[in-house]
């Protein structure tokens, strides 16, 4: 029997101290937590990318190293590396970057492939070899990477295959007026995380990751996923549809939300409410698409309304 807690809805509470206004990103976000997923925040400088991650570090009481990605940055700079110790004749082991439990990892597009292959490939293994020795990273673990599209000098855009080991991308946008008057007096006040308070520790995380991970989804379920994903196969504007990784990333967003909401059972509108964040960067358009300027929102919005949802009898 799963032990709700309300400790998820505060730890949300306590981000809005420092983020205005986008309440679906951040609900975003601390779904893909729960699912033990990355997050890659793609959107323009200057919106709260970074303060976002800094507020869910502070909230939940993880451990956090940031990265701010340029072309320098080294593979071992995040990984670790050796050093050899005269005194005592042995190789000593320097943690990288990712040994933290919420890595920050700043404009990922502007370091090397190769240092973004190194972060990508601890991210879906959760460990890093070192001079032939394996060692894991801290648990829980979560990348929350930050990715402006807008300027392409000195990027190295992230391939596609790279693009799926995020479990959701999300857009935070401009805030309304309104918003962005309380972001003025916010600020004026200093700074707005440091209003966030602790509220969990990285043990209790682990355990709302248990809890949401033993959501029960039906079999209805399960072929709405699938019949989704089949469609973004079969839609004629787009070239590469979700992949069976996509399914299982989707299925288990589509958990986190039905915790998130005191559910323990999922029901269509958790599938629905999480299928672009975690379908818009993992499907391809085709050239016709691009032609036309097809957007891959729009896209998937009618994919949705296209797939029948399935009539589901409370458990």
């Amino acid at each position: 029997m799963i032990n709700y807690t309300s400790d998820a809805a505060e730890i949300i509470n306590q981000v809005k101290e420092a983020v205005v206004g986008k309440t679906d990103v951040i609900e975003q976000v601390m779904m893909a937590i729960l699912a033990k997923g990355h997050v890659l925040i793609e959107d323009i400088p200057g919106l709260g990318k970074t303060t976002m991650a800094l507020a869910f570090s502070k909230a939940m009481g993880l451990k956090v190293n940031r990265v701010q990605f340029t072309p320098d940055v080294l593979p071992s700079d995040l990984t670790g590396f050796t050093v050899y110790r005269k005194e005592t004749g042995e190789f000593v082991y320097q943690p990288g970057a990712v040994m933290c439990n919420l890595l920050l990892a700043d404009e990922i597009n502007r370091t090397s492939p190769k240092t973004q292959a190194a972060l990508l490939e601890v991210m879906e293994e959760r460990q890093v070899t070192v001079d032939g020795k394996t060692r894991k990273v801290d648990n829980p673990f979560v990348v929350i990477a930050t990715e402006n599209p807008i300027g392409s000098a000195g990027t190295q855009l992230l391939p596609e295959s790279q693009l799926d080991r995020f479990m959701v991308r999300v857009k935070m946008g401009y805030p309304t007026e309104e918003e962005e008057i309380e972001i003025l007096k916010k600020n004026h006040a200093g700074r707005s995380v440091d209003l966030i308070r602790n509220v969990t520790s990285a043990k209790e995380i682990l355990i709302m990751q248990q809890e949401a991970e033993e959501i029960y989804v039906h079999d209805r379920i399960y072929s709405y996923i699938a019949r989704l994903s089949k469609a973004t196969r079969e839609q004629e504007m787009i070239e590469v549809g979700l992949s069976p990784r996509g399914s299982v990333a989707l299925s288990a967003m589509a958990k986190a939300s039905a915790y998130l909401h005191r559910r323990e059972y999922v029901i269509p509108d958790d599938v629905a409410s999480v299928f672009t964040s975690v379908a818009s960067h993992r499907v391809q358009l085709s050239t016709k698409a691009k032609v036309a300027r097809a957007n891959v929102s729009e896209l998937l919005e009618q994919i949705l309304d296209e797939v029948p949802s399935p009539t589901m009898r409370e458990r």
